[in-house]
């Protein structure tokens, strides 16, 4: 069960705390957070997107990733999507090479191939197999907050659920949008 007591570090604390890996599912076709919104609505336009690491956008998350793979610890991303793929989708796909440049792993799986593995019911973080982020949407996708959870059943679930996901799913390179 998730800890509302629990205090939700920033994504630098909790990266910062992984010892050996962190992984992150992600399983919806759409996010409306805040700060994507501009970017999105330009590369809907334009069919343009940032893509230098360097870039303000960019910098903070490479940085951490970084960082972090440098300690040693494992980054994989796995998301579940449905096909054709959303425009948001697309537009995360077209950014994905910035994250696989930090060091991140990513693989993405379609969602009819899915329908067999239990799933938690949000998106989450899972940090070193014990600890849980869980990241709560609105209906609209906008960042409803996130919330921890260090349940060692909960943990099996999401360990499970990502490493089922992540032998079943299609390295970026391989994946035809």
């Amino acid at each position: 069960m998730p800890q509302n007591d629990v205090p939700v570090p920033s994504f630098d604390e909790l990266l910062d705390s992984a010892k050996h890996s962190a992984v992150h599912l992600e399983m919806r076709d759409a996010y409306g957070v805040a700060h994507e919104s501009q970017g999105f609505a330009d590369w809907l336009r334009t069919g343009e997107r940032e893509t230098d690491p360097d870039s303000d956008y960019w910098r903070p998350w490479v940085s951490l990733v970084r960082r972090t793979v440098a300690r040693g610890v494992q980054v994989r991303r796995a998301r579940i999507l449905s096909e054709p793929l959303s425009d948001y989708a697309r537009y995360g796909h077209v950014g994905a090479p910035v994250n696989i440049a930090a060091g991140e792993q990513l693989r993405y799986l379609p969602r009819r191939q899915a329908s067999d593995i239990a799933l938690p019911g949000n998106d989450f973080w899972l940090i070193d197999d014990r600890v849980i982020r869980w990241n709560h949407f609105t209906g609209n996708g906008g960042s409803a907050g996130g919330e921890m959870c260090d349940d060692p059943r909960v943990a099996d679930l999401c360990a499970t659920a990502f490493e089922t996901v992540w032998k079943r799913a299609v390295p970026f390179d391989d994946y035809k949008v």
